[in-house]
């Protein structure tokens, strides 16, 4: 099979992850995304934190109406600080035989030679790169690619790109009282007023 990693606070998950796992899903024809949400992401530090359990429970809320797309718990069952390569490496003992592909934004395909372990991340995942939006965003990882195959990864540039909306702009309109309805589904909208997150 091929099976996607697609890791992230989602802190909220919003429309734009919803659009991306639909596009990454049919891009590389995979039999199934894992949408992995971090304990506790090692670059990251957030203001008004908001528990695993809810996060997962907002993602299932959308992520359940997505054919090939499931929820992994693999990171929040760990707890910590969430690393990558022990990620893949729990995935492979799961599914030894299938072909693994972790996809990621711009950013982090630039970076990835600078993370933990990431020769285990290249022996085991392909790594695909989501460019950002405008002209020279695809082409910039494009350009990347030589250096990662030297060191060992094989890689991929997807023909997608990174939504503009983001999950800290989310958050910080819900701080400031505005509306969210155009951000998020519905459901995950509900679910943030009825719990009163972010707040």
């Amino acid at each position: 099979m091929r099976i996607g990693m697609f890791g992230g606070s989602f802190n909220p998950i919003h429309n734009g992850h919803i659009q991306l796992i639909k596009g990454i899903i049919s891009e590389l024809n995979l039999d199934k995304l894992l949408v992995v949400p971090s304990f506790l992401p090692p670059h990251k530090l957030v203001k008004s934190p908001v528990s695993p359990e809810d996060r997962i429970a907002m993602c299932k809320l959308c992520i359940d109406n997505i054919p090939k797309a499931e929820i992994s718990d693999i990171e929040i069952k760990r707890g910590g600080k969430s690393y990558t390569y022990e990620t893949l490496q729990e995935l492979h003992s799961i599914y030894p035989t299938d072909d693994l592909f972790l996809i990621m934004g711009a950013d982090m395909f630039l970076s990835i030679e600078t993370w933990r372990n990431p020769e285990i991340i290249f022996k085991l995942a392909i790594i695909c790169g989501v460019p950002r939006k405008g002209i020279s965003g695809r082409q910039e990882l494009i350009d990347r690619e030589p250096f990662l195959k030297s060191i060992g990864a094989e890689t991929q540039v997807l023909n997608l790109t990174l939504p503009e909306v983001s999950s800290s702009e989310i958050r910080k309109a819900i701080e400031n009282g505005k509306s969210i309805d155009k951000l998020v589904p519905k459901q995950v909208e509900n679910y943030i007023l009825e719990k009163g997150l972010y707040l």
